[in-house]
């Protein structure tokens, strides 16, 4: 072979090298395209659209829970009505306790002290905000038509069950308004604001308002109801009419309550809940603020009508003071919902509990008709607020939506032993020398301090919001 031969022989092999190397890379750009995924959360660059324009194919990711909610239609709004409804035969009867203790203590229970007829209404709250550590976990099981209709026979039952009570037999009105209310109320509390979830997402707090207003509105009709039936047509027959109220408008919210998903998931064992919740410090001081908050928060609402009838206002002015109260608490559970996306929720709360904490303290000075207007007016709309942003604000500072159910209960049924706790230790403080400022005085603190826990969760829930930012962001950039 001669030189020349052995040149070209080299050039072809060079030539033959070089047309491998650019069919691999060929090869290795054609299998990098197929499987190129469009991230549309990044700006797009010029290489990604290249890649992209090569016959790029998606590849499933998984589905955002909150993108695959209806936020309206006939169903949504149906149950927000049953929920609505709900509430104002559990929470709103149970808010209508005023009108029992003031009737109690002057008419029907004249043998017991103010502390053990608070107990009456205490424990009322108690099951119904503390049942929901079962029936939250019930929801979570897919048992939720067995908590509405259980619920809803039971709170019936035992409205009518009151009627028969006799004067001066204590337990027999325990029994039956303390305790059987209270569990039919609690079974259908939490179901009954958790399944209003499954309908909306960006529109939640709106939803939520509604129904939570629901309470305040039965709140409103039941005080009014009472309070002009009671002396005029007897204990008896005043009970079993509002019985059937109750019973009317539980069975009108069955038949339009409807749950949307089908799918049910085993939760986890509950102590197993417990202590995974408790390593997240913002639930943890908004459970413990709902608590300590709650051992304040029903003195107005317990007491305000004995407390305008005690300082010898006009009797049917005293009557209407509980109805102003909760009147000004249905405006104020309806309207934060249209604000909260704006001012955010645990804002709201926040200021809502340091207003309701400085009015429960301005019942020591109560005594006059202006200052049982002005309580009941701005402490009633900033109850009511409280109130329509509890939900929300747990739904907020829950990441997994299959939980929610568990968090709501936990939280609520630690509220629920503020509430047990709460009103009794006012009645012993009141004394039958009526002694307001004392009971006044210890409300108010608990409420002052229910509000420095909220402080403390705002803080813990924003560091919380900046580490993640920080997190992706750095995501991001790698």
């Amino acid at each position: 072979m001669t030189i020349t031969e052995a040149s070209r022989s080299r050039l072809g092999l060079a030539e033959e090298e070089k047309e491998a190397v650019r069919t691999s890379q060929g090869s290795v750009h054609k299998s990098e395209s197929s499987v190129t995924i469009r991230d549309t959360s990044r700006p797009r660059t010029p290489e990604v659209d290249e890649a992209a324009a090569v016959e790029p194919v998606d590849l499933p990711s998984a589905k955002d829970p909150h993108t695959d909610v209806p936020e309206g239609g006939w169903g949504a709004w149906s149950t927000v009505a049953g929920a609505f409804l709900i509430q104002m035969c559990g929470f709103g009867y149970t808010g209508s306790f005023g009108v029992y203790q003031d009737y109690y203590e002057r008419v029907y229970l004249t043998s017991q002290t103010s502390s053990s007829i608070s107990w009456i209404g205490s424990i009322n709250a108690f099951l119904v905000i503390g049942s929901g550590i079962i029936a939250g976990r019930f929801y979570d099981r897919g048992y939720f038509y067995y908590c509405l209709y259980g619920g809803s026979l039971l709170l019936a039952f035992s409205a009518f069950m009151l009627s028969l009570a006799k004067p001066n037999h204590y337990y027999q009105i325990i029994l039956s308004q303390g305790i059987g209310i209270g569990i039919g109320g609690g079974l259908m509390y939490i179901p009954s604001v958790a399944v209003v979830s499954q309908y909306f997402h960006k529109r939640r707090a709106i939803a939520m308002t509604i129904v939570a207003s629901g309470s305040s509105l039965g709140s409103i009709v039941h005080p009014i109801m009472l309070n002009n039936t009671l002396d005029k047509l007897g204990f008896a027959v005043a009970a079993r009419a509002n019985a059937g109220l109750l019973a009317g408008l539980l069975l009108i919210a069955c038949l339009l309550m409807r749950t949307r998903t089908k799918h049910v998931h085993e939760p986890p064992h509950l102590w197993e809940s417990a202590k995974r919740f408790s390593k997240d410090g913002a639930y943890v001081f908004a459970a413990v603020g709902m608590t300590v908050f709650a051992m304040g928060f029903y003195f107005p609402l317990f007491y305000i009508q004995l407390d305008a009838v005690q300082h010898g206002l006009d009797k049917t002015f005293s009557f209407y003071s509980l109805v102003i109260l909760n009147g000004c608490s249905f405006i104020g559970r309806l309207s934060p919902g249209f604000f909260a996306n704006r001012l955010g929720v645990e804002n709201i709360i926040t200021v809502a509990t340091f207003v309701c904490a400085a009015f429960i303290l301005g019942m020591i000075g109560l005594g006059s008709l202006a200052s049982v207007i002005v309580i009941g007016i701005i402490y009633g709309f900033f109850a009511g607020t409280y109130i329509a942003m509890l939900a929300p604000l747990l739904a907020h500072l829950t990441d997994n939506f299959s939980e929610l159910g568990a968090r709501m209960g936990i939280a609520f049924a630690l509220a629920g032993i503020g509430t047990l706790t709460g009103t009794p230790i006012d009645g012993a403080l009141l004394t039958s020398n009526y002694i307001w400022w004392r009971p006044a005085l210890f409300s108010g603190i608990m409420a002052f301090t229910g509000f420095g826990c909220f402080a403390t969760s705002i803080i813990l829930l924003r560091r919380r919001k900046r580490a993640k930012l920080a997190q992706a962001s750095a995501a991001e950039k790698a």
